[in-house]
């Protein structure tokens, strides 16, 4: 099973930043959109924003003014500059590649903690 790769991610006090960014091997076509979801410890995966290949953006209403989703089509690859970060934010972030008939994919997780 092939697996996105992600980069980022780690502890940043209260109105920091994180990058975090996340490559679909380019042997993988057909991708239609790719975004992050995050997952606290006993609560359910939210889509948190999401980029199709056309350049439409989605973000949910927790992040929308804070967070950036911009991809790189060419490249496979999909980046989410999180600013001003809060406590909330906390969780662990996965990247997901959508494509036509194939099960999406989805990276490995990486921890975002935000302290007070």
């Amino acid at each position: 099973q092939v697996q996105l790769v992600e980069f980022g991610g780690g502890l940043v006090q209260a109105g920091g930043s994180l990058r975090l960014s996340c490559a679909a091997p380019v042997s993988i076509s057909s991708i239609n959109a790719m975004g992050w979801y995050r997952q606290a410890p006993g609560k359910q995966r939210e889509l948190v924003a999401r980029i199709t290949r056309g350049g439409s953006r989605n973000y949910a209403d927790s992040v929308k003014g804070r967070f950036t989703i911009a991809g790189d089509n060419a490249k496979n690859t999909v980046y989410l500059q999180m600013n001003s970060l809060k406590p909330e934010d906390t969780a662990v972030y996965y990247c997901n590649a959508e494509v036509g008939v194939e099960r999406p994919y989805w990276g490995q997780g990486t921890q975002v903690t935000v302290s007070s």
